[in-house]
């Protein structure tokens, strides 16, 4: 019998939005994923985009560790939310367990991905269509919200994503 009060709280609408807009309005986020080599987590920095749903996108070389290890195993989490002046846990933070979906790049998808990824970063028309980039929608499956001190949430899926 477990006695111990929860830490989360009831998941509410505020909660909703706030997750949405540590999501939405992030320009990057830290990707981890489990090396196949190793079986270990690996973390890296990567551009975020979102699809049109509001599912996550990223746009990855195949000559990235990360990359690899998303074909290997789509299994991943992604940490968004900037720390600001002051104590770096004291801010918002979302940490968003998803599954990795390559996208076709003979797809629809991938030209409306490509228009929206350009959108929020120009800079990288410079590389966007190298033959060994490709997207990635991270697809959420839950979330984990602290959205400041004594506020934690657990969201689901359908908290996150635009229906």
């Amino acid at each position: 019998m477990n006695d111990k009060p929860s830490v989360t709280m009831e998941t509410d609408e505020d909660a909703r939005n706030q997750a949405r807009t540590l999501m939405h309005k992030a320009a990057h986020a830290a990707l981890a994923v489990i090396d196949p080599e190793t079986g270990f987590p690996s973390v890296s920095r990567v551009l975020i985009a979102d699809d049109a749903d509001g599912v996550p996108v990223i746009l990855v070389s195949g000559l990235a560790t990360h990359t690899r290890a998303l074909l290997k195993d789509a299994r991943a989490s992604a940490l968004f939310g900037e720390p600001c002046k002051g104590d770096p846990l004291a801010h918002p933070r979302l940490t968003v367990r998803c599954s990795a979906e390559r996208v076709d790049p003979q797809s629809d998808a991938h030209e409306r991905i490509r228009g929206r990824f350009l959108e929020r970063h120009p800079k990288s028309k410079l590389y966007i269509d190298f033959p060994d980039f490709c997207f990635f929608r991270l697809i959420p499956l839950d979330a984990s919200l602290n959205g400041g001190f004594g506020r934690a949430y657990i969201l689901s899926s359908e908290d996150l994503v635009i229906l």
